[in-house]
């Protein structure tokens, strides 16, 4: 890309003397005298002041660090501006269609699936019946969408009986679902991801579950059928939510975090059984002095 064509993308008001080409973006350390960087906290100002970027991406603060063969472009959020970005470097994971959609090699689509335009489906994903996915997604490889839940009734002699699962999975748009993940289809009715919402790796959802708008759900989470996670909520590593509970807009749970109750919204929690966050603290504070106490 070409340096005119990056100012134009971050709406910047500003005019270059010679524009040139850039072929990437990079960190500090490892960037080429052909790419772009960025600072984005004052801890990391010496691998700028010794970087060979032609360009760096810099508060009007930090402008004095970048060294005098390097470019320094003022931007409000440098890393904001470096996300944008990287959009437009990464490579392609396949072909658009006329809708803009990607499939990857190697996807399994059933009939009756719906993709959004401008959606990127990356390669070796699943997407059973029932499924609609909105505008903008990515899902990416390994995941699987629409599978059934984990669900049975018991007879008398113990054993255990299959529940089949009839409903489906709707997502929202621009929601990412990461790798190796499963979205399990409802029993009846749907599972539902809003707007927004991103997941990392080997997360998996249960039937009925309903994720808000806007949340974020990192690595190794586990939702146990139909849970509700409202707007805006974070869910740490290795956390858990038991099923039918809700947890309240906004709040976060710290990681490996269990959550066995409906929590309320705009509250940090930690802990299993979850806590309050502060709570959770002089909980261990004390523990941790009983146990000195003993020794």
């Amino acid at each position: 890309m070409k340096l005119s064509e990056i100012i134009s993308i971050l709406l910047l008001e500003i005019t270059v003397e010679e524009d040139f080409e850039i072929t990437g973006i990079n960190n500090p350390i490892l960037a080429t005298s052909s790419e772009i960087t960025f600072l984005s906290d004052r801890r990391f100002e010496d691998s700028l002041k010794t970087t060979k970027a032609c360009v760096a991406l810099v508060k009007e603060s930090d402008k004095e660090l970048v060294p005098l063969d390097t470019i320094a472009i003022i931007v409000k959020d440098p890393y904001l501006s470096m996300a944008i970005l990287s959009g437009y470097f990464a490579k392609e994971v396949g072909k658009k269609n006329s809708d803009g959609v990607v499939i990857g090699d190697g996807c399994y689509i059933a009939d009756g699936v719906t993709i959004g335009e401008g959606s990127v489906i990356y390669p070796n994903v699943t997407l059973l019946h029932g499924v609609n996915i909105g505008k903008n997604c990515i899902i990416q490889s390994g995941t699987v969408v629409g599978s059934e839940g984990f669900g049975y009734a018991h007879d008398s002699s113990g054993k255990h009986i299959k529940i089949h699962h009839f409903g489906g999975v709707v997502i929202g748009d621009d929601v990412e679902i990461g790798a190796n993940c499963a979205i399990d289809r409802a029993v009846f009715g749907v599972t539902t991801i809003k707007d927004g919402t991103k997941i990392d790796n080997l997360v998996h959802i249960g039937h009925n579950c309903e994720i808000g708008q806007n949340s974020i759900i990192t690595g190794q989470c586990g939702l146990a059928g139909s849970s509700k996670l409202g707007r805006s909520v974070m869910l740490g590593a290795q956390s858990g939510v038991a099923g039918h509970i809700a947890v309240g807009d906004g709040a976060i749970v710290a990681a490996r975090g269990g959550v066995t109750k409906s929590i309320k919204g705009g509250e940090t929690y930690a802990g299993f059984p979850i806590k309050k966050h502060k709570q959770w603290l002089k909980t261990e504070a004390i523990i941790s002095k009983l146990s000195k106490e003993k020794r």
